[in-house]
């Protein structure tokens, strides 16, 4: 009897042998008697589980997705982790292969608990998995949390995105409503109870409402008329072109140069003797040797050594050793030995280099700290170098600095006057305002068009990958600032760039086909 009941319970089928191994561990037992459709067959603890499994599910996804997005910005991540570390490693990339490893494994489960289902199997989840569920919820959880804590900004990213990849997740969302219809279709219609059959059917067509819905109020600039676009954006090479040469060096803006960039940007720091130099960080540990040639002084301010000994260090064998960006090529020979042998740059051979090529500059420059000599007449001293020493013309400099911003124009008044923040149009106007740097999360296509109908134009930093310059495209403004001058020149028009016509009709058919698929599921 014993042996009866047994057999009767359990033998040997592969299908679903596999899916109860892989998730309960059990690779000999499965249930042979399947729970009717419509019915729980599910234990309490189990029940109450499932929808954490969910929610590692989601959790995972946002997370994933959110990371992704971040790309443009894994540089200053990676700085950021740099800062407080004091070494540089790629944490970016670290990150993202965790949160696609932690996706897809709980996916796995996710996919394999919804075939058991649909089985009419018993689900238990074994312990061990268990485990990795909490692991996976809390790690997405805890991720999200600390990001919107030291990292607010790139929500907007990600608001910034949709405006990109919402039509295409409209489609995918679909398509997942058309591929659940099957579990929802046969628990429902089998339900004992119409109670049971509302609470199954009810939230899946309001979801399923919504998604057909949701594109009357989806809005993105790159769908537009034919005709409607506006030119490619001007390229600035971000202190040069920083994934082919070490930064703010010599062969950076040389690189930038060749690749077609139609400006430079840099940072500016006034040595202790008053020598306008290059360099971004406070201190010369990051991108030089400081830390072979004066050990004691790597944590100095970069503004407090005189041009001598700044003239003494590598700015560039830091760029080989280190590598800045996870999606660097590789270099050539003759480009190794190149940038092994670059040097901090001065602002004065910079200009003149720019003049020559007749690109335009834009640069943040830094105030020397308390007790420099050029504490106060920092300033002036950078607009010494530039009038009198560089020889450069006057209308290739976008002057940033908002400091005796009178006084500039009064005598630099060939400068093109830029200001770093929105301001009311009228105030821009009386401060001689022509241009625009602002963040890219500060980009609206609303703005520049009421900026541009008083020629003031929108600059846009940092802006590295494809589909944010082909959102800044679309949007009308006028350049960007970028990592990526060698990628972004070879793209001839915005990616997802259609007509609403074309976007209509992506989305009737989407609609249309998914109502087809889903009432022949359900009729079946």
């Amino acid at each position: 009897v014993v042996r009866r009941r047994l057999l009767q319970r359990y033998e040997h089928q592969p299908f679903i042998s596999c899916l109860a191994g892989f998730y309960s561990c059990r690779w000999k037992r499965y249930q042979r008697r399947k729970t009717e459709p419509g019915k729980c067959c599910c234990k309490t603890r189990e029940c109450v589980f499932f929808p954490l499994l969910v929610g590692a599910f989601c959790f995972s996804l946002v997370f994933l997705y959110m990371w992704g997005e971040a790309k443009n910005d894994y540089n200053n991540f990676d700085w950021y982790n740099y800062g407080n570390l004091g070494f540089w490693f790629l944490w970016s990339l670290v990150l993202l292969i965790v949160a696609a490893i932690l996706f897809m494994y709980i996916t796995l489960l996710l996919v394999l608990a919804m075939c058991l289902l649909a089985e009419g199997q018993q689900l238990y989840l074994h312990w061990s998995h268990k485990i990795g569920t909490f692991l996976v919820l809390g790690f997405s959880i805890t991720a999200l949390f600390i990001l919107s804590i030291l990292w607010g900004d790139q929500w907007k990213t990600v608001r910034l995105s949709f405006q990109i990849t919402a039509p295409y997740l409209h489609i995918g969302a679909i398509a997942i409503m058309v591929l659940l219809s099957w579990p929802v279709a046969l628990h429902a219609i089998r339900a004992d109870k119409k109670v049971v059959q509302v609470i199954i059917v009810g939230p899946y067509l309001a979801i399923l409402l919504f998604l057909f819905l949701i594109p009357l109020g989806m809005y993105s600039p790159c769908i537009r008329e034919t005709g409607t676009l506006g030119p490619k954006p001007a390229l600035i090479g971000h202190r040069g072109a920083p994934m082919l040469a070490p930064e703010n060096t010599e062969m950076s803006f040389q690189k930038t140069i060749e690749h077609g960039a139609d400006g430079l940007e840099t940072d500016v720091t006034i040595s202790y003797d008053g020598v306008p130099f290059l360099m971004h960080d406070s201190t010369l540990r990051r991108t030089t040797n400081i830390k072979e040639v004066y050990p004691n002084d790597t944590a100095q301010n970069a503004a407090l050594f005189s041009w001598d000994t700044l003239q003494e260090l590598n700015a560039g064998t830091w760029f080989l050793k280190d590598k800045p960006f996870s999606c660097m090529g590789s270099l050539s020979r003759a480009d190794q030995n190149q940038a092994m042998n670059q040097s901090i740059y001065k602002l004065s051979n910079f200009l003149r280099l720019a003049d020559s090529q007749n690109k335009l500059v834009i640069f943040d420059l830094y105030r020397p700290p308390e007790k420099h000599p050029y504490r106060n007449s920092w300033i002036n001293r950078t607009l010494e170098v530039i009038l009198n020493e560089s020889g450069i013309r006057p209308h290739l400099v976008l002057w940033l600095e908002n400091d005796m911003r009178s006084f500039v124009q009064s005598v630099a008044p060939g400068f093109q006057q830029t200001m770093g923040s929105k301001a009311p149009v009228e105030d821009l106007l009386m401060d001689n305002i022509v241009k625009l740097n602002l963040a890219y999360t500060e980009m609206s296509s609303e703005d520049i068009r009421t900026y541009a109908k008083v020629n003031i134009t929108t600059n846009l930093y940092v802006v590295n990958e494809p589909w944010l310059f082909s959102l800044a495209w679309c949007s009308g403004a006028h350049s960007v600032t970028t990592n990526a001058v060698h990628t972004l020149k070879n793209l001839s028009q915005p990616l997802f760039l259609m007509t609403p016509q074309q976007y209509n009709i992506m989305w009737i058919l989407t609609d249309l086909t998914s109502v087809l698929l889903i009432s022949l599921i359900f009729a079946l």
